[in-house]
């Protein structure tokens, strides 16, 4: 069975609305991580070494596919772009 440009492009859409979904948790939860750490008192480095525990620990199978949807409406104006692009 040969893939048409279409199947390439909607296996291309869902890998970038599954990417926008888990770049937006890690986020979420190294912000909430790091001002819960600035609560409990932790420094600077510390606030820091917390937020990317808290990345480390994330539990990426909770992503629904109704997370994923909404991040990637919630981006759809960056479009899927290299890491590393500063805008």
């Amino acid at each position: 069975m040969t893939r048409t440009h279409a199947d390439e492009k909607r296996t291309s859409d869902a890998a970038c609305i599954l990417a926008e979904a888990v770049r937006a948790a890690c986020v979420e939860t190294a912000v909430l991580a790091y001002e819960d750490a600035g609560l409990r008192g932790l420094c600077q480095d510390g606030r820091w070494e917390y937020a990317l525990a808290a990345i480390r620990h994330l539990d990426l199978r909770t992503l629904t596919s109704a997370d994923a949807t909404r991040s990637a409406d919630a981006t759809r104006s960056n479009e899927c772009r290299p890491t590393g692009t500063l805008d």
